[in-house]
């Protein structure tokens, strides 16, 4: 079933826009409040009418304002739960789910009773909504749109006046009501967990348009624009002002961002989610460092060994009768071509000091300085407040989240020094 929206609705500050066709099973739409996203569903159902326009439900005109068409709710087929459930207050759980049903009053009961059954509302069917828990009431609402076996269902901000400790439970509920259901699902939300873990097919709305339309996956990956970005919850931007194919200058940061791969042409912002820095600690690498430094002045390199043996030589016996001892030595001891050998397995086992010197002396790339200003620690999460402390950029503070699995390491080694951002994880928005 593919749904088709074009329509347009003028306000006195506001103007909805909306156009897009949707394939998937199971869509989310997006946005802040007030950017048009229940507005569009309302339209949809018919509850609402656009100025001009035009809907079509598979090969079904649900609206089309040049021929004069505007179905009515009741016979559009679509299914709606409201926020509050819209149950009637003075019916009953197996009146209620009566009330949406055509034919016989025997045919009613029996397929009121067949959704009683089938979502936990067997001892339940006598009472009023008044009566029932806020999760009581959804499977209601629920039960009475799948009753007449709707063609798309429309998720109105479910869980939206729920507390936070009870919407996870909420949401697995009705993910699994819905589980063996076949139509299209549109859910209209303003949290990105939610839709995340929803949708197969997003929208994007802000101010009345569609700004990103796609695989749910591949719009948060790469959101487009910043706008967009900000509704997916990436918290870090900066102003971008590409230099080459493989540079572009974060001008808030005041860093230059390296990349492998060929940068799009027109970028605007950068964007990079809070917990997807990687910390770096300098000072592990200069103590390794400073601790091959020592052992080297306190063993003897190849080249220095033979010299002080040549010295030697020649200030104490001959050079055939310190050969003589040398080779005593040898038989007792290790071969040259043995110590050497040993001395390379040492230094395959280390690091060797050029390729140390290379590590500490090389400029990380697209790290920021880890200059924390504040923090915030909540149950699950540090938010860490990161000024990059840079001579040319704005001191545009960068948020640092760190999940609690992390947090030993920063009680035992302190905050790290350095903050990398991979170059896959940046966003390049336009």
């Amino acid at each position: 079933m593919s749904l088709s929206v074009d329509i347009k609705k003028k306000f006195p500050k506001f103007t909805l826009d909306m156009h897009f066709s949707l394939s998937g099973r199971r869509v989310g739409i997006l946005g802040a409040s007030g950017c048009g996203k229940s507005m569009t569903l309302r339209s949809i159902a018919g509850i609402f009418q656009p100025d001009e326009g035009r809907i079509v439900l598979g090969d079904r005109v649900l609206y089309d304002s040049a021929r004069r068409v505007d179905l009515k709710p009741q016979v559009r087929n679509i299914g709606y739960l409201f926020q509050n459930y819209a149950l009637f207050p003075n019916m009953t759980v197996r009146e209620n789910i009566m009330a949406g049903l055509s034919g016989s009053k025997n045919a009613k009961m029996a397929r009121a009773n067949e959704m009683i059954a089938k979502f936990g509302l067997s001892s339940l069917e006598d009472r009023l909504p008044g009566q029932l828990s806020g999760g009581q009431q959804q499977r209601c609402a629920l039960a009475r749109i799948m009753a007449y076996r709707p063609d798309v269902i429309l998720l109105d901000e479910p869980f939206s006046a729920l507390d936070w400790y009870l919407r996870d439970r909420m949401q697995r509920e009705l993910y699994d009501m819905l589980k063996d259901y076949e139509g299209m699902v549109i859910m209209v939300s303003h949290d990105r967990d939610e839709i995340y873990r929803f949708s197969e097919e997003l929208l994007i709305v802000d101010a009345g348009h569609v700004i990103r339309h796609g695989a749910t996956r591949e719009v948060f990956s790469d959101p487009g624009t910043r706008s967009a970005a900000v509704l997916t919850g990436c918290k870090n931007f900066s102003r971008a002002e590409r230099i080459d194919d493989h540079h572009v200058r974060a001008t808030d940061w005041g860093i230059t961002v390296e990349t492998e791969r060929v940068l799009p042409e027109g970028i605007r912002d950068l964007g990079f989610r809070a917990h997807q820095f990687k910390p770096v600690y300098m000072r592990d690498e200069e103590t390794l460092a400073g601790r091959l430094h020592g052992e080297a002045r306190n063993t003897v390199s190849q080249e220095a060994f033979a010299s002080r043996l040549h010295g030697e030589a020649r200030n104490t016996v001959s050079q055939e009768a310190f050969a003589g001892r040398l080779h005593g030595e040898a038989r007792n001891t290790v071969s040259q071509e043995a110590f050497a050998s040993r001395l390379h397995g040492e230094a395959r086992n280390t690091v060797s000091q050029e390729i140390l010197a290379s590590r500490t002396q090389q400029k990380l790339k697209n790290a920021v300085r880890c200059n924390v200003v504040s923090q915030a620690e909540l149950q699950f999460e540090r938010n860490y407040y990161i000024d990059p402390k840079s001579s040319d950029g704005d001191g545009s503070l960068i948020t640092w989240l760190v999940q609690r699995e992390l947090w030993p390491m920063l009680d035992e080694k302190g905050l790290p020094d350095y903050l990398v951002m991979p170059e896959e994880d940046f966003l390049f928005l336009k």
